[in-house]
């Protein structure tokens, strides 16, 4: 607007820095700073442009994800590229573990691309507009499992959605919501169609659709969080049921 045009204009700022800011900037405001304007965003663009990349890297199971420093312009995750650097994503990072780390990695990248673009040395590489991949935001509702994904799928869904995000979930035959906050994959083959509930020794399993499953470690019912022992005991008489 031009209120913050003329509020952010009188402050005569040398460069602009947007961190997880949710909202496109004008081309006038961008304008302002002779340093330019940059953005710090939280994937190896052009890969992951868009909302929740942390959530979405863990949803697709990569192995790798990073944070990538650009000048921004009037798309989205567009403009050139300033300095990215890569995170590794380790098998029981969470998004807020990934988050972490990426804050950590994002902290080395400015302290060593800052100096460059004070001084008007910073060499900037265009981005590729027909490669990569972009997603939109997530709701709630994008938490919902379907037990008939492999075992990992599943397990990508519960650690890229769990705390402090709503969580995955499924719901009994009567209706019942379960949200599952963490789980394991298993490789060994549960009897009966994906989405059965499989007790073995206390331990409570649910088949998914590759013949893998899936180990129930912490979930909630009616506000109600369960875990390891507690859960077997909730869910003893359901032992053949569907979720």
């Amino acid at each position: 607007t031009n209120e913050w045009f003329r509020r952010i204009s009188a402050l005569a700022p040398e460069i602009i820095f947007s961190f997880y800011y949710r909202h496109l900037l004008s081309r006038e405001i961008l304008a302002i700073p002779p340093a330019g304007s940059y953005n710090l965003h939280g994937s190896l663009l052009p890969f992951y442009r868009g909302r929740c990349p942390v959530n979405w890297v863990l949803v697709h199971g990569e192995k790798e994800t990073g944070v990538t420093l650009h000048r921004m312009v009037k798309k989205p995750d567009s403009g050139e590229v300033a300095a990215r650097q890569t995170v590794p994503i380790a098998f029981e990072d969470t998004a807020r573990s990934l988050y972490a780390k990426l804050c950590r990695q994002a902290a080395t990248l400015l302290d060593e691309v800052l100096p460059a673009i004070k001084d008007g040395t910073v060499r900037l590489t265009p981005q590729d507009g027909q490669a990569g991949s972009y997603f939109g935001g997530r709701t709630p509702a994008d938490g919902r499992i379907d037990w008939r994904w492999p075992a990992r799928r599943i397990y990508n869904l519960v650690r890229a959605v769990t705390d402090p995000y709503p969580g995955a979930f499924a719901f009994t035959e009567n209706g019942e919501k379960i949200i599952i906050w963490w789980t394991l994959p298993e490789e060994g083959a549960r009897e009966g169609e994906a989405g059965t509930i499989v007790m073995e020794e206390g331990a409570v399993f649910v088949a998914a659709g590759d013949g893998g499953s899936i180990r129930l470690l912490d979930i909630e019912v009616k506000g109600k969080r369960m875990k390891n022992g507690e859960i077997g005991q909730f869910l003893k008489n359901r032992e053949g049921e569907r979720l």
